[in-house]
């Protein structure tokens, strides 16, 4: 989301399912002015911060990850490796078997 001047906003999330409870979404939103040097996305850290937020929230064990750049980098690669709660499933960039087709019966 941009205006004249206002910069950028960008925004990552989590929806996060416990069997018996209430789902969740847990989100980060970060503004980009346009400054000199400045990113334009979330980088490794900025995603790791929300895990480890989400973690603290929930105990998260499980996250399923798709194959964004940031998210497949040796950086990040190297930080979900020093957390042991942390499991990444990398999901196939496109599976037509795992879509989930209305019953016609």
């Amino acid at each position: 989301m941009s205006g004249k001047g206002s910069g950028r906003v960008s925004i990552a999330g989590l929806t996060c399912y416990r069997p018996g409870q209430r789902s969740r979404l847990i989100y980060r939103t970060i503004v980009h002015r346009g400054r000199k040097n400045e990113r334009r996305s979330f980088s490794e850290r900025d995603y790791i911060a929300l895990l480890d937020a989400a973690h603290q929230q929930l105990g998260a064990p499980i996250v399923y990850w798709d194959n964004l750049n940031t998210h497949v980098s040796a950086a990040m690669r190297q930080m979900i490796d020093a957390r042991d709660w942390l499991t990444v499933i990398r999901l196939p960039a496109y599976a037509p078997e795992l879509t989930l087709k209305p019953d016609t019966t």
